[in-house]
């Protein structure tokens, strides 16, 4: 086998006990960059912390008709 085989075995186990993978993790990551590029320019980690709220909570934002 090779390094990297050894090197992760034990989570390559732990994945036939659970099926589950970091898939969503990779999800919210990628959004989670999104909106860094969004909050280019702002001044303060605050403005950059709302902008991954808006963004990941998926909020519905329109005016009601």
């Amino acid at each position: 086998m090779s390094d990297t085989v050894l090197n992760h075995w034990d989570g390559v186990l732990r994945w036939f006990e659970s099926q589950i993978n970091n898939g969503i993790l990779e999800g919210f990551n990628s959004l989670i960059q999104s909106a860094k590029a969004k909050a280019r320019g702002y001044r303060t980690h605050k403005n950059f912390i709302n902008m991954a709220y808006l963004i990941l909570g998926k909020l519905d934002l329109r005016i009601p008709t």
